[in-house]
């Protein structure tokens, strides 16, 4: 049987959206500065055309209401459409109730702009963490089928979630079902280790997420790569960050492209979509 087509994700926000540069880049002053996403994605969506290949955007809504044909661009290119959120603000901070109302509006403005369903969510910057289980409930009462925040790690500031299953996997609540679709990892000398996208794709060795996601074909299972349009940018912005942050969200960029011509050469990629209509499917024969 051959694998299941793994899945391109790409998280659409700003260059200002990160959350290692969030302290710069205030909320209140978002509205003044330049958006370079809509010229990026542009690219994306045609190095995508080229290679036929399909993915799952997870756009910030605060984005999307200032950019909407952006949004109906990567829809009507046969791409999925999903949430990262309204203010890419990390779950925590928001809390029960703000994260209620950010995955509510940006769904509907979403399914407003595109005229498609919104089904997915991420949370930005992986950041449903042990202690936050209460995110799922949310958002299966918001009207959510999957989730893809889970990364199977440890040692991150920010996110990781290391007892979680590493692949594509049921999350019972007692409100319903919710699929989760984690990030890839790689299984090596006892540990767990990223191999998935971001900083791990840019300045790590290749071979990582190349072994990654041939771990996840021996499963039979689709890994999960996520990128994002500031890392696709070839301009990088005047901040006062530390310089070991404007290396992280930054660096490696020169190659990035290359890399992702070698990747869809070498690899199959769909949209997470796909995934669950048949783990769907599945799970109701059963």
């Amino acid at each position: 049987m051959a694998p299941a087509p793994h899945h391109f994700t790409v998280d659409v926000e700003e260059y200002f959206h990160p959350t290692a540069l969030a302290a710069h880049y205030p909320m209140s002053g978002w509205g003044s500065l330049e958006r370079r996403s809509p010229r990026v994605t542009a690219r994306l969506l045609e190095f995508l055309e080229g290679h036929r290949t399909r993915a799952t955007c997870f756009v910030v809504g605060w984005l999307a209401e200032r950019e909407p044909d952006m949004v109906r661009a990567i829809a009507e290119a046969g791409h999925e459409i999903a949430s990262h959120g309204w203010e890419h603000e990390l779950v925590g901070v928001l809390g029960p109730d703000r994260f209620r109302a950010s995955v509510r509006r940006s769904k509907q403005a979403l399914e407003d702009i595109s005229g498609r369903r919104v089904r997915g969510y991420r949370a930005p910057s992986f950041s449903i963490v042990p202690g936050l289980e209460w995110a799922f409930d949310v958002l299966l009462e918001e009207g959510y089928t999957y989730d893809a925040s889970l990364f199977p790690v440890r040692r991150h500031p920010t996110y990781g979630y290391p007892t979680a299953e590493r692949y594509p996997h049921w999350i019972e609540r007692a409100g319903g079902t919710l699929l989760e679709i984690p990030s890839t990892t790689l299984r090596l000398l006892g540990g767990t280790w990223p191999a998935s996208g971001g900083a791990y794709f840019r300045m790590l060795p290749y071979a990582l997420l190349r072994a990654g996601l041939r771990q996840a074909e021996a499963q039979g299972v689709p890994g999960t790569f996520y990128i994002h349009p500031w890392e696709l940018d070839d301009w990088t912005p005047s901040v006062a960050a530390p310089r070991l942050q404007l290396l992280r969200t930054f660096g490696g960029r020169t190659r990035i492209w290359e890399r992702l011509d070698r990747m869809l050469e070498e690899f199959d990629f769909g949209p997470v979509c796909d995934t669950v209509e048949a783990m769907t499917a599945r799970r109701t024969r059963t």
